[in-house]
């Protein structure tokens, strides 16, 4: 994700320090608090930084907007953290272990390579599924991720396959979530199974009805309309602008909200993570309650079980 020194400086920073502040948080309260709530001012500017690339070189309204509203986000939950709203502790555990686990692969290769790599591998297998027949090539990198319609044509149309589109920043965010409650190894397992698993399937067919939407020009409708909204001048990549940027995003985020509520059916405990969300983007108070833990007597505010009165 990072597209610049600066972003990538306050990522690794903003992410040390939520992993910083997270361990100090039982033994070392007042230490933990304060550095965690640095933690998110930090994480705060970092989704500033973004918002010019996700508007002018990833044409994506939906992300510029969402990194847009994640700006103020962070900001007043790094505040609201500071003076006493300790249930932000759960979700501040979750963003460490999102951190942890999608930082490195965005920004070393070693990583990065190899999974973008088997993704586009299955991503062709399911193009070819469909009858067509990409060929896949090198980037400018060595990388295998550019999968290439009408190959050594001049209409030829290439979909590179990023690290973003492996799937690997949502998945992180739900392990994230899981490592986050303090709940039971079998539930956190099954929490991760009927996630991760949909994840990764869902997002190959994400990659696959973007490229064959883009190989084939499906969505070639509006077109003085839809290069203008997205500011572009070259008209078949209208197909891919509407595959990608309008229907898959849409789409994406039906999905996850989805699979959240499923991953809530073995982790009640996350009841915790979503009204503090709704409490920051609405200002009230909720109290949500997906049911109590198998075994359990009801969830506290930071995330665990209640064993009863």
């Amino acid at each position: 994700m990072a597209t610049s020194l600066l972003t990538t400086v306050l990522a690794w920073l903003s992410v040390g320090a939520f992993l910083t502040g997270v361990l100090a948080e039982r033994r070392y309260q007042r230490v933990g608090r304060l550095t965690t709530a640095a933690a998110w001012a930090v994480f705060g500017v970092f989704w500033g930084t973004l918002i010019p690339h996700f508007w002018y070189a990833q044409s994506s309204f939906i992300e510029a907007t969402l990194a847009a509203v994640a700006v103020p986000a962070c900001l007043y939950t790094g505040y609201r953290l500071y003076h006493g709203r300790d249930s932000l502790f759960v979700l501040s555990r979750a963003v460490a272990v999102m951190g942890a686990i999608y930082l490195p692969a965005s920004t070393l290769s070693v990583l990065s390579g190899p999974l973008v790599e088997v993704v586009a591998k299955q991503s062709k297998w399911g193009i070819e599924l469909l009858g067509y027949e990409p060929a896949l090539v090198e980037n400018e990198a060595g990388v295998r991720s550019v999968l290439l319609f009408n190959g050594g044509t001049e209409t030829a149309r290439a979909t590179e396959i990023l690290l973003a589109c492996t799937g690997l920043g949502s998945m992180a965010i739900f392990a994230g979530l899981v490592a986050a409650v303090r709940a039971s190894l079998d539930r956190k397992v099954k929490a991760l199974a009927v996630s991760l698993p949909v994840i990764w399937v869902l997002n190959l067919v994400r990659n696959v009805f973007i490229a064959a939407a883009f190989g084939g020009q499906w969505f070639q409708v509006f077109v003085p309309q839809v290069m203008g909204a997205f500011g572009k001048t070259e008209p078949e990549l209208v197909s891919f602008l509407i595959a990608d940027k309008v229907i898959s995003q849409s789409a994406s985020v039906v999905a996850l909200v989805a699979i959240m509520f499923a991953v809530l059916r073995f982790l009640p405990e996350l009841e915790t993570v979503v009204n503090d969300v709704l409490y920051l983007l609405t200002g009230d108070e909720y109290d949500l309650r997906f049911g109590d833990p198998p075994g359990g007597g009801g969830v506290r505010a930071d995330g665990g079980e209640r064993t009863g009165d």
